[in-house]
Formats: C-alpha cells, sequence, structure tokens
C-alpha cells in the first residue's frame, strides 16, 4: 500500500480506515474497519446463533424494533422507549415534547455539548429552541450553577460524559444535587447519555438508579455497544407516545431498520456486559500511556481525565495534528499495531501548539499488558524525531 496524495482528504481517509481496520493489534475495533460483506456476515450469523434469524421483518417500527425498545426500557427502568435512526433526531424531539410542557424554549447545557459543537446549530435552527450555559468550565455544571443562573429555563441537559472535555463525569453526589437544583427551579431534567451505558462503573450504580434521576434519557447504539446506528429515547409513556409523531414529522419512520435494531441487540447481549472490564482496563493503559510519556520526556502533555470515568479518555501532546496522526499510520504500516488514530487542533479554549486524541479500549484492549502499551508508545515516540 501506497501513501496517497494528502490534498485529497478524502482518499487519504479511506487509506488510513484501510491501514488501521487492517492492524493485526488494536485497543479497540471500531465499526468503520472491516468491509461491508464481513459486517453483513458477522450480523448474519449472530442473528441466527440468537434465535432472530427467522423472525419478520420489521416494517415501519414494529416487529425487532419494538423488541429493541422494550428490552431498552427494562435495562433503564424507564416506562417506555422510542427507537430513532440518530441521536440528533432523538434530543430535537426529546427538547421540543418538554418546550411545548414546560412553555419554555429555553435549554441549559454545557458548551460543549453535542449539540453545541455537532449539530451546526441544530437547536435553534430546526426546532427553535434557544440554548444558554450555566458553566464553560471542562466539566459538567455544580448545583450552584444551575440554581443561581440567572436566566430562566425549561429544560437542563446534561451529557453524560461530557466528551468533549475528555469523558468526564461527576460524582454521584454532584448529579444528584444539579438534579435537585433544576427540580428547584421547575426545570425537566434531560440526560443527553449517548454513552451512558459505560457509565456504571463510575458511578458505583446500575443503570437503571442513574437513568432514574432524569425525566427522559437518550443513548446511543454504536458508540458503547457496537451497533450499526441508531439510538434510543426513553421516559414517560405520554411523551414517548408525542415522541413517536415527531419522529415521523422529523422524517424518522424509516420502513425497514432491521440491520440496526438486531446489531443493537447483540451490543446489549455481548458489549454491555463487559463495559465494566473495559473502564477497569481503560485506568490501567491511561496510567501506562502516563508512564511513558513521563519516562520519555517529552515536556508537556495530559492524559484527561487522569483517571478515565470511563471506558476512553483523551490524550494531549504538544506537535502538529498532522504530524502526529502521520506517526500513528506510520507506526501501524510498519509494526501492526494501533495505539493512537487521528488527532486533532483543539477548538477554542484549548492551548496553542498542542494536539489532542482520543483512547478507547474495548475488547481487543484486555489483551494490552502495561508493558505493551508502554512499548507502543515509545515506539510511536520514535517517529516525531
Amino acid at each position: 500500500m501506497n501513501p496517497v496524495d494528502p490534498v485529497d482528504e478524502e482518499a487519504a481517509r479511506l487509506y488510513r480506515a484501510k491501514v488501521w481496520g487492517g492492524a493485526d493489534r488494536t485497543l479497540w475495533r471500531p465499526q468503520v474497519d472491516g468491509t461491508v460483506g464481513t459486517r453483513l456476515r458477522e450480523l448474519a450469523d449472530w442473528a441466527e446463533s440468537s434465535g432472530h434469524g427467522e423472525g419478520p421483518l420489521d416494517i415501519y417500527g414494529d416487529g425487532l424494533v419494538e423488541d429493541l425498545e422494550r428490552r431498552v426500557a427494562e435495562e433503564l427502568g424507564l416506562p417506555a422507549a422510542v427507537f430513532f435512526p440518530t441521536g440528533t433526531m432523538a434530543q430535537q424531539v426529546a427538547l421540543r415534547c418538554w418546550a411545548g410542557r414546560t412553555g419554555s424554549p429555553v435549554v441549559a447545557l454545557h458548551p460543549l455539548a453535542h449539540p453545541e459543537v455537532h449539530e451546526s446549530g441544530a437547536f435553534g435552527a430546526v426546532s427553535g429552541l434557544r440554548t444558554v450555559h450555566p458553566t464553560d468550565a471542562p466539566r459538567l455544571p455544580t448545583a450552584e450553577e444551575v440554581r443561581d443562573h440567572p436566566e430562566p429555563f425549561g429544560t437542563l441537559m446534561l451529557e453524560l460524559p461530557l466528551r468533549d472535555a475528555g469523558f468526564v463525569l461527576p460524582s454521584w453526589e454532584e448529579l444528584t444535587a444539579v438534579v435537585e437544583a433544576a427540580r428547584e427551579r421547575d426545570a425537566v431534567v434531560h440526560f443527553d447519555g449517548a454513552r451512558l451505558w459505560e457509565c456504571t462503573t463510575h458511578f458505583g450504580r446500575p443503570l437503571a438508579e442513574i437513568a432514574g434521576l432524569a425525566d427522559s434519557v437518550y443513548l446511543s447504539f454504536y458508540k458503547s455497544l457496537g451497533g450499526h446506528s441508531g439510538a434510543v429515547l426513553a421516559g414517560p409513556e405520554d411523551v414517548m407516545a408525542e415522541a413517536r409523531v415527531w419522529r415521523h414529522r422529523y422524517g424518522g419512520q424509516v420502513f425497514q431498520q432491521y440491520p440496526a435494531a438486531l446489531s443493537a441487540l447483540r451490543g446489549l447481549d455481548e458489549e454491555l456486559p463487559r463495559l465494566p472490564s473495559y473502564v477497569a482496563h481503560a485506568r490501567v493503559v491511561a496510567d501506562a500511556v502516563r508512564e511513558a510519556l513521563t519516562e520519555a520526556d517529552t515536556g508537556w502533555f495530559r492524559v484527561r481525565p487522569e483517571t478515565p470515568h470511563t471506558h476512553q479518555f483523551q490524550v494531549w501532546l504538544p506537535y502538529d495534528a498532522e504530524r502526529l496522526t502521520a506517526a500513528a499510520l506510520a507506526q501501524t504500516e510498519a509494526t501492526g499495531t494501533v495505539l493512537f488514530r487521528r488527532w486533532f487542533t483543539p477548538g477554542a479554549g484549548g492551548p496553542p501548539g498542542v494536539a489532542v486524541t482520543e483512547l478507547t479500549v474495548a475488547g481487543p484492549g484486555l489483551e494490552w499488558t502495561p508493558e505493551d502499551v508502554k512499548a507502543a508508545v515509545r515506539e510511536f515516540l520514535s517517529r516525531l524525531g
């Protein structure tokens, strides 16, 4: 395989995906790794082994999709759940429903929350919602910040974990206090829980107890559970009934979704029980990365948070993002091992002259010892010159 012209970013992306997807050793295998045929065969094999292979196909959200909705509602201990093709749509609908009930289109959330950073102003452009920010610190807001915010709001939205701040979570005591502060203001609480599945270890509470703090919860099927796509919104029966109406209006009443529903059910069966082990080993990996970077005397660096709250965390280094990405790619080309993947220049508020990447530890990463990690870090650094 020969490197491509870096000017052609799409070709470069496909080349990176091919190299990283074909690696012999990695900390995790994201859904973009592999081929269409491989992924379809894996899903078909699981459908047969799990008893779903001879089941009927879904039509407009019945069958397998309804099975998935019931399963998730049970996992979360909430009355009802609704499947959506995307999390962006699910949260638009949730907050629109709550705005109608509270009489307020104002949503309090963090400026690093996904809708503010990654959705092109969708709340205001599509749903007529307006956002306010109780804090801009790289963490979830405190109870005092929620309680003392000078502007009224109808819904408090908490992203758990807050991905762009380093997949960070509050303590259980801090979370319950924030929820209580919102209640004191007669505000609804919605959890942007795209990755809520993996929060049980940090909070030391079962998923249903965590979800039970909120009035509604959104979760993703591909971010933690390895699904193909799709999301779920869960909450009270009447709100979920209205959410189904808005899902249709937003174009989310898809004719057939059995591949996404099947992959989500597989994730619930296979990945959900393993997430605590991924979180525990992510802490081992983070310690080893920190030790290797300290021993290498690279100067300034950050592993954020120092002890991962989930099975994902950030690494910051004082180099150009393109240079670091090139080194990561070269390492895999030469050794067949993936440690880091893409690096990025942080947005507003990040320190100048540095780049950040995210590390995820899943099933393949459980085989890595601390010395394996440190050796991979040293090999990566050797490619920076």
